[in-house]
């Protein structure tokens, strides 16, 4: 089978096949640590994992996947004159000089020992989908049955990858692992593995829950007339293993976070929601609800709480964002109106 080479597909296919390929057009981009796709950074939000950019769908179909080698245009030379500038000496000697300073000599440079690294192995009793690609970095490999790709000492079995993640730096882009840097992303794509072993098919582990590191996560709110907005500050939440449930009067979560990490709560919310209008999402920095409330009136504070909090209510800005505590007056609905008048 051949592969598909534009960014973004990826795919093995038929030669003559007619599939639809799903790709991006543009090209990556690397800013502060933030990964993204030129085409399409205002619909697929930037993201910090590099798994998760190469997750990322693409926006741009073409009628047929194809194998040729993609043109990439060579950097463009910038030819700018150079300046000559001379001054004179007391003695009349006259020293010509191009006014760029001199590069200093090179300090010897000693890298910081690496920590081991530890390999992750392929779970054997799981059983795996046929086309599942395997999950080690640099590797292609396609799952075709447990005799070619998981038993035995055959072709088949023989993985090659990098160990370590992947290093964007001054754009240059490489492997931790092994000493090679390349400018063009599709370069960095075939950087042939540096290390050989077994295929890592099986997908990740998740830790007893008594094992599983409890983490702290900031939680702000602000809300409009219609609803309410929480954010939780939950930097690399796993959008595939991260659970959120709606409830009338209450919100259960639970964000799990790579190295076994995990932050689970229960809000009581101060008024009643619509579940099924209420929704959130995943994003690189925080997790965002949105809850739908079944009345329009004001929420004093985002949980219910026992304690006498007085006459503090919340005012609404414009666009919903500059809410304020200390209002003089409650927003609320025609029942809640009534309701106060008595």
């Amino acid at each position: 089978m051949l592969l598909c080479t534009r960014k973004g597909c990826g795919k093995h296919f038929e030669q003559g096949s007619t599939d639809s390929c799903i790709h991006h057009s543009g090209a990556p981009v690397f800013h502060e640590g933030l990964k993204s796709w030129s085409c399409c950074n205002d619909i697929n939000k930037p993201v910090l994992d590099f798994d998760e950019f190469m997750k990322l769908p693409g926006c741009t179909e073409a009628d047929c996947h194809t194998n040729e080698t993609l043109k990439v245009e060579a950097p463009k030379s910038s030819s700018s004159a150079t300046t000559f500038t001379m001054s004179e000496s007391g003695s009349g000697k006259e020293t010509y000089s191009s006014g760029i300073p001199p590069v200093p000599a090179s300090v010897p440079h000693h890298p910081p020992a690496v920590a081991p690294i530890e390999v992750e192995e392929d779970d054997l009793s799981v059983v795996i989908a046929p086309g599942t690609a395997c999950r080690r970095n640099g590797c292609k490999a396609i799952f075709v049955s447990d005799a070619i790709n998981r038993q035995g000492d055959g072709e088949g079995t023989v993985c090659t990858y990098h160990p370590a993640p992947p290093i964007f730096r001054e754009g240059s882009k490489g492997y931790l692992c092994c000493k090679r840097r390349v400018l063009e992303f599709d370069e960095f794509l075939k950087i042939r593995g540096c290390k050989t072993g077994k295929h890592l098919f099986s997908p990740p582990k998740s830790l007893p829950a008594a094992e599983q590191e409890i983490a702290t996560c900031r939680v702000d709110h602000y809300q409009t007339v219609n609803e309410v907005h929480v954010s939780i500050y939950a930097k690399k939440a796993d959008k595939e293993r991260s659970i959120v449930e709606f409830e009338e009067t209450q919100v259960k979560f639970t964000i799990y976070f790579p190295e076994s990490k995990k932050f689970s709560r229960t809000l009581d919310l101060f008024g009643p929601i619509d579940p099924k209008q209420s929704t959130y999402e995943v994003l690189g920095t925080k997790v965002e609800l949105h809850l739908r409330k079944r009345d329009g009136r004001s929420w004093t504070l985002l949980e219910k709480t026992s304690q006498d909090i007085g006459n503090i209510s919340l005012t609404f800005g414009v666009g919903g964002r500059t809410g304020t505590i200390g209002a003089k007056e409650l927003v609320l609905d025609d029942v809640n109106k009534a309701r106060e008048a008595q």
